[in-house]
């Protein structure tokens, strides 16, 4: 079943069950979707597209919850936060560091990179590894420090 119809069906559970958080993040993750879809033409997105959607979704929330944290608005930053807790449900488990630093020191040897240098060759091949598993902040710290 695609990622879509996952949040179809979630979003008709939100509804039955009156849960306005949840139903505002699925609307919010289908608009995103619709728009995707808009823009490829081509019909159904892939996988990783979905992915990548859902990701952007959660990371958007997370910076906004950052934000209003840090504006003292604690009542903003919640649902910001509940929402990016439903978002997730989507994704695939997320690794641990220790288990994303293994990926990385086995493309550091399989690309050869010996430097910052090629920090790019290496964070392009983990990247596409661990879409959906990892955040970009998080795989670009190890990066860094498994090459410096």
């Amino acid at each position: 079943m695609s990622l879509q119809k996952q949040v179809m069906d979630k979003m008709k559970e939100a509804m039955k069950a009156k849960d306005t958080v949840a139903l505002t993040a699925l609307r919010a993750l289908k608009s995103a979707f619709m728009l995707a879809n808009t823009e490829a033409r081509a019909g159904e997105l892939s996988e990783a597209e979905e992915l990548k959607i859902i990701q952007k979704q959660v990371k958007q929330r997370k910076d906004s919850a950052t934000v209003f944290t840090e504006q003292g608005r604690n009542d903003l930053a919640e649902p910001e936060l509940a929402e990016a807790v439903i978002l997730e449900q989507f994704l695939p488990e997320a690794l641990s560091e220790e288990e994303i630093g293994e990926i990385v020191e086995k493309a550091i040897t399989n690309v050869g990179a010996e430097g910052m240098k090629d920090m790019g060759k290496v964070m392009g091949i983990v990247s596409k590894q661990l879409a959906g598993q990892a955040d970009g902040k998080t795989i670009s710290a190890i990066v860094k420090a498994k090459l410096a």
